[in-house]
């Protein structure tokens, strides 16, 4: 203990050797454990964002644009927030005549924060999608895009000061580019039934995210495997199961589960409709999800019930996110000419 506090003295006289020592050993780990910092970020609300989770989404909608926003919360029980705000927009560039095929541009916005020492990303992606109709019904999509991003990740030393000033740290943010792609199909055969299943990889060029120059710290590609399904089963209500893996070396996740939907009101001067559902994400969480699908609105919130090793210090509190989006249409007719992946 002395020889820390023989380094290191907190900027607020408050701060207590404990809270030193924490930082200082979260110094340690953010230089030297890559596995720390070399995940992307996460939500659970994976049909809100679509391009969030699929580049291949994007532009994928009935209307002239869409834009959503999206905030989470995470481990606030245990100790500094985990906070992730995103932002994304998309846009129609061209669509031909009879809606067969068209190209569309998007970008995805976030942010993302951990910890006493602010460790975080911020980034912006550029995502070119191209997507042709499988039949003379416009009922059957394929869907390829590619995106390119940069990417700044870093912490804070404020909390912290040295009583060696050639003890400083001499670097502590790095920059770095991404590029990704991915496939999507769509079909809905009939007014009852709708299918996407989707396959994005991110990160496919292994940029170098360390703090050391000396360093090789690769970030690696981030691969998703998605599907989600909707049925009819009456004129009210709707069922919509989905299952989605991720890998990014080392880690894994499967999330599955399925959502009810009510439709209150489907005119053509109002569109309502009301949904809930629980997902499992396997050993880690329960997400308890509830939206509302109101005109060219929809406003979501997840809860997420700890189910890992964290539990004895969650206390099963994991994380809120908070979605809205909005689109933009040209028509208030609610008969899509395309289907929609916005569920």
């Amino acid at each position: 203990m002395s020889y820390v506090q023989s380094h290191f003295t907190a900027h607020r006289p408050q701060t207590t050797t404990f809270h030193v020592l924490r930082n200082v050993l979260l110094l340690v780990l953010l230089l030297n454990c890559p596995r720390l910092h070399a995940q992307d970020i996460h939500f659970s609300q994976i049909d809100i964002n679509p391009v969030a989770l699929n580049p291949a989404y994007n532009g994928f909608f009935d209307g002239t644009g869409r834009f959503a926003l999206a905030y989470r919360t995470q481990w606030s029980s245990v100790s500094t927030p985990y906070q992730t705000a995103l932002a994304s927009g998309e846009f129609s560039l061209h669509r031909n005549p009879y809606h067969r095929s068209g190209f569309n541009l998007g970008f995805m916005l976030y942010r993302d924060q951990a910890g006493t020492l602010n460790y975080g990303t911020t980034a912006g992606n550029l995502i070119i999608s191209y997507y042709h109709s499988l039949n003379g019904r416009n009922n059957n999509y394929l869907s390829f895009a590619v995106e390119a991003g940069y990417c700044q990740a870093g912490f804070n030393t404020d909390e912290i000061e040295f009583y060696d000033p050639n003890e400083n740290i001499d670097q502590t943010k790095t920059n770095y580019p991404v590029i990704g792609a991915g496939i999507a199909w769509f079909y809905q055969p009939n007014t009852n039934l709708y299918a996407k299943v989707g396959l994005s990889a991110r990160n496919l060029n292994r940029p170098n995210i360390s703090y050391l120059s000396l360093d090789q710290t690769r970030l690696q590609p981030h691969f998703t495997l998605y599907s989600r399904f909707e049925y009819r089963y009456n004129q009210s209500i709707s069922i919509l199961p989905v299952a989605a893996i991720q890998y990014q070396q080392p880690n894994s996740e499967f999330l599955y589960g399925a959502d009810l939907k009510y439709y209150i009101d489907e005119s053509a001067q109002r569109m309502l409709s009301l949904s809930a559902g629980i997902l499992y994400r396997n050993r880690d969480a329960l997400v308890l999800n509830f939206s509302v699908d109101y005109n060219a609105f929809i406003f979501s919130i997840n809860y997420d019930a700890n189910l890992s090793k964290l539990t004895p210090a969650t206390h099963t509190f994991g994380a809120i996110e908070l979605a809205l989006v909005y689109r933009l249409s040209k028509t208030s007719t609610r008969h899509k000419s395309l289907p929609c992946p916005v569920m």
